[in-house]
C-alpha cells in the first residue's frame, strides 16, 4: 500500500464535530500525555522526530518552538489556513474532516511554548472551513480542551478564527501578520523574524495546519518512532494534492521518500485517455516545471535542492501533450502579477514585464533578446524580492527554461522564418 495514512486515518470516520467521536478515536490523548511533560521535553520530542514546516519551507519546526520558549513577553500562536495557491487543497481538508486534530495539534505546542492566544487565519473562501472550526472550538472550549484551566491544568489556551482577505500574499507569513492586525497584506523587512517580534510586536509561532496536525501523533507515540516513517532527508508523511490530467484526482498521504511516478501512475491512475505526459508542476503555481524524465525522483525536499526550491505545500498538477507550456508559464505568472502586494519594485515592476515577454514567446514573435531578458529578469525577482511570492514566482520560468530550453529555441526560430 502506497499511502500511509497518519493525519488522515480519522477521514470519513467521524463528522467531524463530534468531539464524543473524536475521543473515542483516540483524541486527545497526545494532549493529556503532553500535560504530563516539561515544555522542554516536548520540544525534544518534536527535535527528535525531525518534523519539517508543512506550509513550502520546510524549516525544522523544533528550532522555532525553542526560540518561542525562550521569550519571555506575552507569545501568540498562529496557523496558516490560508491556503492560496493553485493546486493546493490539504489544509480545507483537514480542517473539514478532522478539525480537532487540528486543535489539539495547536494546544500542545501552545503549551509547550508558554502562549495563551492563537489564531487559525483561514482563506476567506473556505466558507464550510471557517464554519466548521468555529464550532468546533466552541465545542471544545465547552468540554475544557481549550479556554480557562485546560484538562484541569494551570494552562489556558484561546483560540480565535480570522478570515482571510482575499489576497495569496497573505500566506507569507509577515504579510499573515499584517492582516490579523487589521492592516494591509503587506510583507515586512526581515529580521526581526516572528518568533522575536510578530504580531502586534509580540513574540509569535506561525506554523501551516498540515504540521500542527502532526504534533499529536508525535507526541503519543514519540519523536523516535515518527523519525522511522519517510526518507534519509525527509521525516513522516506528506499530504499530496493530486490534480490535472490524471484519471484519480485527490488528496493523498505518502510517506516522504515515495516517488513522484509512482503517486501519478499507482494513486493517479496514470493520465486520463493515455494521453502522453508534457511535464508536471510539483508545488503548485510557484513550484517547478520538470519533464517526464525526472519523475522518479523522491518526493523529498532535499531532492528539490536542484531546483533552487522545496517541495512545497505538496501539489503536483500533470499536464499532458494538449496543452502548450508556455501558455501554462504565462497563466503562472499573470497569476503573480494580479496577486504582488506591489510593495517591493522588482516584484511589483518585474512581473509586468516578464508577462510581455511570455507573451510574445505564446505568439510566436520572442527573440532570442526576449530570452535573455526573461532568463535575467527571473534571476533578478528570485533573488531581489522581499518575500517568498516574488522569490518562488518565477520558479515555473526558470525550471523551463532550464529543462525545456528546446521548446523556447523552437519558438525564437519559429519567429525568425517568419
Amino acid at each position: 500500500m502506497l499511502e500511509k495514512r497518519i493525519l488522515t486515518q480519522r477521514f470519513n470516520k467521524y463528522d467531524g464535530l463530534s468531539i464524543r467521536q473524536y475521543i473515542d478515536l483516540d483524541g486527545f490523548k497526545a494532549l493529556e500525555k503532553a500535560f504530563s511533560m516539561s515544555s522542554q521535553q516536548i520540544i525534544e520530542e518534536i527535535k527528535l522526530s525531525q518534523l519539517t514546516g508543512r506550509g513550502g519551507a520546510g524549516f525544522p519546526t523544533y528550532i522555532k518552538m525553542q526560540a518561542m520558549l525562550n521569550e519571555t513577553r506575552d507569545k501568540y500562536l498562529v496557523c496558516n489556513a490560508d491556503e492560496g495557491e493553485p493546486g493546493h487543497f490539504k489544509d480545507r481538508h483537514l480542517i473539514e474532516k478532522d478539525p480537532y486534530q487540528l486543535i489539539e495539534g495547536m494546544v500542545i505546542s501552545a503549551y509547550a511554548v508558554g502562549a495563551n492566544k492563537g489564531y487559525i487565519y483561514v482563506r476567506g473562501e473556505y466558507n464550510n472551513a471557517i464554519q466548521q472550526l468555529e464550532k468546533t472550538i466552541k465545542i471544545a472550549t465547552t468540554k475544557g480542551y481549550l479556554g480557562n484551566h485546560i484538562c484541569d491544568s494551570d494552562f489556558s489556551f484561546e483560540l480565535v478564527v480570522r478570515r482571510g482577505a482575499g489576497a495569496y500574499v497573505c500566506g507569507e507569513e509577515f504579510a499573515l501578520m499584517e492582516s490579523i492586525e487589521g492592516k494591509p497584506g503587506r510583507t515586512r523587512v526581515k529580521p526581526p523574524f516572528p518568533t522575536e517580534k510578530g504580531i502586534f510586536d509580540y513574540p509569535t509561532l506561525i506554523n501551516n495546519v498540515e504540521t500542527f496536525c502532526n504534533l499529536p501523533t508525535i507526541i503519543e507515540h514519540g519523536g523516535e518512532h515518527y523519525s522511522t516513517i519517510g526518507s534519509n532527508h525527509a521525516k513522516g508523511t506528506k499530504l499530496i494534492c493530486l490534480s490535472g490530467n490524471v484519471k484519480h484526482k485527490g488528496l493523498y498521504e505518502v510517506p516522504y521518500g515515495t516517488s513522484i511516478n509512482d503517486v501519478i501512475s499507482e494513486l493517479g491512475g496514470g493520465t486520463a485517455n493515455d494521453i502522453p505526459i508534457q511535464m508536471v508542476q510539483i508545488g503548485g503555481a510557484c513550484g517547478p516545471i520538470i519533464p517526464p524524465r525526472l519523475l522518479n525522483m523522491d518526493i523529498d525536499n532535499e531532492a528539490f535542492e536542484i531546483f533552487d526550491a522545496k517541495m512545497g505545500a505538496g501539489a503536483i498538477i500533470v499536464i499532458d501533450e494538449n496543452y502548450d507550456l508556455f501558455e501554462i508559464v504565462l497563466r503562472n505568472m499573470q497569476f503573480f502579477l494580479h496577486e504582488s502586494c506591489g510593495k517591493c519594485a522588482p516584484c511589483r515592476e518585474g512581473h509586468i514585464q516578464i508577462v510581455k515577454l511570455l507573451q510574445k514567446f505564446v505568439n510566436y514573435q520572442a527573440t532570442h533578446k526576449d530570452y535573455v531578458s526573461l532568463q535575467s529578469l527571473a534571476e533578478v525577482i528570485h533573488t531581489t524580492t522581499l518575500c517568498g511570492l516574488g522569490q518562488t514566482s518565477p520558479t515555473s520560468v526558470i525550471s523551463t527554461m532550464t529543462y525545456f530550453k528546446e521548446a523556447y529555441d523552437k519558438r525564437i526560430n519559429q519567429q525568425n522564418k517568419e
